[in-house]
């Protein structure tokens, strides 16, 4: 039996993640939307493409929460993008509202799923999202870390001038300005990058790796990222469907780990098929300690808000 994927949000996002989940053929996919037609039409349109491609399985589109009944896996894209000069954490009143909503229906309709959150300000969301349906906590996930970190692979593959599939980096902490890119753990095919770039070379990548979000935004004008965070939540949503324990950094509920009790903080996490199965606590020099303590305390300012 197909397992039942529900991407909630019809927008750039959220069809794109139907799309690379479509690809994957990981499952039966449900696009739901508020607006009437935009999911329906993006279904049938997908569901015309898996004829082309060959892809076994069944695409919906529906404004109705009925049809996402039963799911396995819940990913949330609903809520307002951010705009040139926004900040992610500027659409925190709007769309904690729409991530409550869309829980509640998730409670009443798949209570056994296991939730993705990709809805900025994503630290703050992944947390309303978890009061909101009152899972346990490894089912609930925010999707950051996969994105953050291969944003850094990517500039680090471009600087070096080598296949980004030998790249190896990590990013914790929040998804946004205070996030922590670790390269001092980065490596290309195991070799550290402080061994191959200079200084100021890796403060640059450091720099555009926090800003990598906001860098598309301005580009764009009218919208922020849809590929790879829609790509990034592929690898999330495989290696809990197919059971591969893969080490992704993403916000997961810290319960003591790191220090940081009750919040949703970015970090190395295994996803396997009961969501989050382990947490990898990596050890930080001072700097980063300090730079990761930082990031505790700007979610909590931002729980704090969505509350």
């Amino acid at each position: 039996m197909r397992a039942k994927i529900t991407v909630v949000g019809a927008g750039f996002v959220g069809s794109t993640v139907a799309h690379f989940l479509a690809s994957h053929e990981l499952g039966d996919i449900v696009l739901i939307d508020i607006a009437e037609g935009i999911p329906q039409g993006k279904a049938l349109d997908l569901s015309q493409a898996a004829a082309v491609e060959g892809w076994d399985l069944d695409v919906k589109g529906t404004n109705s929460y009925e049809d996402t009944a039963n799911s396995d896996i819940v990913v949330i894209t609903a809520g307002l993008p951010r705009k040139p000069g926004m900040s992610r954490d500027d659409l925190i009143a709007i769309n904690s509202k729409i991530i409550k909503d869309v829980c509640e229906n998730i409670k009443k309709y798949s209570p056994n799923a296991i939730v993705i959150v990709v809805t900025n300000p994503l630290d703050a969301m992944v947390y309303a999202a978890w009061k909101a349906t009152g899972f346990e906590p490894r089912r609930v996930i925010g999707m950051a870390g996969v994105l953050d970190s291969a944003r850094m692979c990517s500039f680090i593959a471009r600087e070096l001038g080598v296949s980004v599939k030998d790249v190896n980096a990590l990013v914790m902490g929040g998804h946004g300005d205070t996030m922590v890119p670790l390269m001092r753990y980065a490596s290309v095919d195991g070799v550290p990058v402080t061994d191959l770039l200079p200084k100021e070379k890796i403060d640059a990548i450091v720099k555009r790796t926090q800003d990598g979000g906001a860098e598309i935004v301005n580009l764009l004008k009218t919208g922020s990222a849809y590929y790879a965070p829609a790509a990034s939540v592929v690898a999330m949503v495989e290696s809990i469907l197919r059971d591969r324990k893969r080490v992704l950094p993403c916000a997961a509920y810290l319960n003591g780990e790191y220090g940081v009790n009750g919040l949703f903080i970015g970090v190395p996490a295994v996803l396997g098929r009961d969501g989050v199965e382990k947490i990898i606590e990596v050890k930080f020099n001072q700097e980063e300690a300090s730079a990761f303590a930082k990031t505790v305390e700007h979610v909590k300012a931002l729980v704090a808000v969505a509350k």
